[in-house]
């Protein structure tokens, strides 16, 4: 009888075979770790503020992509949309919604070029809710809803001006760090009204309005260079700010003008006083912002919290 050299036969082939697959089950692991890790290296990661975007917000986009980019651009509801660097791999860049975008989910499309000169792009859709604005009745003087024929020729000069300056766009970025309230006030109106003038529905109100008496100092809400400054027929004396890469500032209503066309300022600078001039009820701060040629909610860019300036030319990190 041989029955113990045969067990030992059996016991010899049960842990050839049990080291045999632990083997081709620890090959099978480290494959799959390689394939996620190719995977994790490969990813996109953007981030929008406001996290929930309505129709008239503005959006400050944050993308890091997988490998160091030397330049990034997307676009956005049919706008370009260029990048400036952040830190380590993060850029960073202001965008909007017009009023007029319906709700929905919108693709965001990026296209960088790396370091090493390959270009690289990545495509993330982004939803858009529809925000509620509320409706106001006003009685101003007929001559702002009725306007002569000789009103009228001012009228189509202001917009030729307007079209001309807001047709401009400045490459670089000018604006750093967080946009900051033009007046210690509180808001009379808000972005989105639409305003009934004399029973019959004129516009929507493309600003935020501050309640504050003749006189008041009215400040730069970011750093930039004023590309108007001059008196206009509905918005009075008025002050445009370029903060670079279509996004402007825009001061209504104004008193006086403390500034000359072509000045640079920064942020908190004396831009002029507050008035009532051009089609207002009275004394008040209207103050809009405009990116590439759609108005965004003021109060929302006021409430973003965006990165101070880095060197625009500094090679990135390797």
């Amino acid at each position: 009888m041989h029955f113990p050299r045969t067990r030992e036969i059996v016991l010899a082939s049960t842990c050839i075979l049990l080291i045999t697959t632990w083997v081709v089950v620890g090959s099978a692991g480290a494959e799959a770790s390689s394939d996620t890790a190719k995977t994790l290296s490969s990813t996109w990661l953007v981030r929008a503020n406001p996290p929930k975007l309505v129709n008239g917000a503005p959006i400050f986009l944050e993308v890091t992509p997988p490998v160091r980019l030397k330049s990034l651009t997307g676009t956005w509801l049919g706008h370009e949309v260029v990048f400036d660097r952040g830190s380590d791999r993060t850029w960073f860049a202001l965008a909007g919604v017009s009023l007029e975008t319906k709700p929905g989910r919108y693709p965001l499309t990026l296209d960088g070029i790396s370091v090493a000169g390959s270009r690289s792009s990545f495509r993330k859709n982004l939803s858009v809710g529809h925000a509620r604005y509320p409706i106001i009745q006003l009685t101003v003087s007929k001559q702002f809803t009725e306007p002569s024929t000789e009103q009228m020729e001012k009228i189509k000069e202001d917009q030729d001006l307007k079209h001309k300056t807001f047709s401009a766009v400045t490459p670089e970025r000018e604006w750093s760090g967080r946009f900051s309230a033009p007046v210690d006030a509180p808001s009379s109106d808000v972005f989105g009204t639409r305003r009934v003038f004399n029973g019959a529905t004129k516009s929507v109100h493309q600003g935020l309005d501050y309640r504050v008496g003749p006189g008041t100092q009215v400040a730069a809400v970011n750093g930039g260079t004023v590309i108007l400054a001059r008196p206009l027929y509905f918005e009075g004396n008025c002050v445009v700010l370029d903060h670079g890469q279509g996004l402007l500032s825009l001061y209504l209503h104004l008193s006086e003008i403390k500034v000359k066309e072509g000045e640079r300022v920064t942020r908190g600078q004396l831009l002029g006083l507050s008035g009532a001039t051009g089609r207002a009820t009275g004394p008040h701060l209207h103050i809009a912002v405009r990116w590439q040629g759609v108005y965004l909610n003021p109060a929302t860019l006021l409430g973003l919290h965006l990165p101070e300036s880095q060197a625009t030319n500094s090679p990135p990190p390797q």
